[in-house]
């Protein structure tokens, strides 16, 4: 697969982005998501959704970020609302291969170590 992020910039506390990954799937997939690296932590899944449209947020997002997909656009949506100080980030999009189906009954989980493709990352950066 071939993914490519944007929409990332720098935005006021309490703002609003939304990111964009563009995306092509040579095979096949079960699970996208959106990750975030931030300097000196390790990558965290913020979003998954799946084929059917089953989505999963982390704790840290639920209420302020919205994952949400066009296949006819071949597109990953990730709308963030009241972003926060901690939400600064390098963002990145993924998918698993389909792979997910079979290692974990369908469940898409926020672990970077089910994802198999991944964009170069769009940078988000919030200030007060």
């Amino acid at each position: 697969a071939q993914l490519a992020e944007s929409g990332g910039g720098s935005v006021q506390a309490g703002g609003s982005l939304r990111l964009s990954c563009l995306y092509r799937i040579f095979t096949t997939y079960y699970c996208m998501g959106w990750f975030r690296q931030a300097p000196g932590k390790e990558r965290e899944g913020v979003a998954t959704i799946d084929i059917d449209g089953n989505i999963r947020y982390a704790e840290s997002v639920e209420g302020r970020f919205t994952i949400s997909q066009d296949s006819r656009e071949s597109t990953l949506y990730l709308q963030m609302n009241s972003l926060e100080l901690e939400d600064t980030a390098m963002y990145y999009c993924a998918t698993d291969g389909g792979t997910s189906l079979f290692t974990t009954g369908g469940v898409c989980r926020r672990s970077k170590y089910d994802y198999d493709s991944w964009g170069q990352g769009t940078q988000v950066t919030v200030f007060s």
